[in-house]
Order: C-alpha cells, then structure tokens, then sequence
C-alpha cells in the first residue's frame, strides 16, 4: 500500500487551549498518537493519553485505519464515512483536551500504520486485558519492532 492508496478524513474536536498568536514563530511540537482498537479499550489508552500529552505538551492524534475488503473500491467502505467519523468525533468529545482523529481507509491495517506513524512516535494501544496473546498486544510488538515508543494500556 502506498501513500495515494490511502484517503484521509479528519475531524477535530475542539478544546480549550492557548491560540497561537499571528506571527507567533511556527514550534515543534511533541505528538501521542492513539491507534483505535476497541470502543472500551481506546477510550482507556485516550485517557492515558491525555494523562502523558499534558506532561509533555503534546498533542493526541486518534489513528483509525479502517480496513475496506478487496471487492470493494477504497473509496467505498462497507460502511458510510460520515458514520465512522462521527463515531470517532465522540471519542474526542470523551478526552480533556484537543485530540484529531484521522481516519484512514486502507487494506492492510498493520501496512496502513506504517505509512502514517512517523519514525519513533510515542503510540499508546489500548486493550482488552487477557492471559493470552490477543491482536493488540501483537500490534504493541510489531510497532515496538518498528521503532516506535510503544505504551500498551490493558482494561479489565
């Protein structure tokens, strides 16, 4: 999967925050990413999320790659767009500060993560909490593998 294979939504949920004024010099800043698991799950890791942004300044970006099935053309999911972004947008509403959520339609969730994250990023992934080795703890080893700064938050 390349980049053009890939078509981006984003909805922002505003939050209170200082504005940056005119002219203001342009300031890197330190980004959390969230990668959507499971209602229960990401709205655990959003918290922590939140808890780790405000330490660090940082802005939360929820990462939703949204698998569309090979029969189907890429532009047309399974399920309507405006649909999985409103979800989405309500998991925003649930956090304390500003979070963008970037839906990605793709064909390879794992392919999809490895174009988008960018090289070291601070991931946080949510997860059921299980004895056995579940999908989202493999996703924590692979993004773990590729660099990334991995923080696995495991609900009960």
């Amino acid at each position: 999967m390349g980049k053009g294979d890939e078509m981006v939504q984003e909805v922002l949920a505003p939050r209170p925050g200082r504005p940056v004024e005119p002219g203001e010099p342009a300031q890197w800043r330190c980004e959390v990413t969230v990668v959507f698991t499971s209602p229960a799950a990401t709205l655990a890791a959003l918290r922590r999320a939140a808890a780790l942004a405000s330490q660090l300044a940082a802005e939360i970006n929820l990462v939703a790659p949204h698998v569309v099935p090979y029969p189907l053309p890429l532009e047309n999911p399974p399920v309507r767009l405006a649909l999985t972004e409103s979800r989405f947008a309500d998991f925003a509403k649930e956090s304390p500060i500003e979070i963008k959520v970037r839906v990605y339609l793709c064909r390879d969730r794992w392919e999809a993560l490895k174009v988008v994250l960018h090289p070291c990023s601070l991931v946080v992934v949510g997860a059921q909490k299980r004895p056995w080795p579940t999908e989202e703890k493999a996703l924590a080893r692979m993004l773990r593998r590729e660099g990334h700064k991995v923080v696995l938050i495991e609900k009960e």
